[in-house]
């Protein structure tokens, strides 16, 4: 069943048996990261030092993706991609959510926390896809198999993201992230692709990192 990348990273962060997210803060900012990717893949955008620009404005049949490219491709100025993921997020993570449940991957269930407050969780329908995504990605990190363009791409979000415990928990985080860092800079086929694959996973990892220090002093 094809799948896009932001609806894999989701399927990645979401416990089977409860449908809560893991991280849902990191994975939130690298599925709007996924939609930038999947354009890239196409050949609807480019990147030039980190700005984006859309090279093709025709549709690729997803929805979201479309309206993020007419958003992008309509834009008098092109924006940065940091600019770019910030404004894609919300739409994205939707659109993912959406995504598996429309395809019978995952069930929506509606729970009050606290009697209150209406939260949506997505316990897992069907672990065939999730189990078939994290068998590519255990073949090119842990076994050092040579991916496919689309799993280099998911591994870069992912490494960008800081989610490399979300797909590999069993594994040393360590050396599972070195490996990711090294498929996510090797070579690739499609070299425009990979400049805007690296400009997203630059601009993930400045964002999870200034989450992660501003969460730190708001703490102190």
């Amino acid at each position: 069943m094809e799948t896009t990348l932001g609806e894999q990273l989701l399927l990645l962060s979401l416990d089977d048996e409860s449908g809560a997210g893991r991280e849902p803060a990191n994975v939130g900012w690298a599925i709007a990261g996924a939609s930038l990717v999947e354009l890239a893949l196409a050949g609807r955008i480019t990147v030039d030092g980190d700005i984006v620009s859309a090279i093709d404005p025709s549709p690729v049949g997803h929805s979201s993706l479309d309206a993020a490219l007419a958003a992008i491709a309509g834009r008098e100025k092109p924006g940065r991609a940091a600019d770019w993921i910030q404004h894609l997020k919300k739409d994205a993570v939707a659109a993912a959510s959406a995504g598996l449940v429309d395809k019978g991957l995952v069930r929506e269930e509606t729970k009050k926390v606290l009697g209150l407050f209406p939260v949506r969780r997505y316990p897992e329908a069907d672990g065939s896809v999730e189990a078939a995504v994290r068998e590519r990605l255990d073949a090119a990190v842990l076994r050092g198999g040579s991916p496919d363009e689309r799993t280099a791409s998911l591994i870069a979000l992912l490494h960008g993201g800081g989610l490399a415990r979300l797909a590999f928990p069993a594994a040393d985080t360590s050396r599972a992230e070195a490996a990711m860092e090294a498929i996510a800079r090797g070579h690739w086929a499609a070299p425009a692709v990979h400049r805007v694959v690296e400009s997203v996973r630059a601009t993930l990892t400045v964002v999870v990192t200034t989450t992660v220090v501003t969460t730190v002093i708001a703490g102190n």
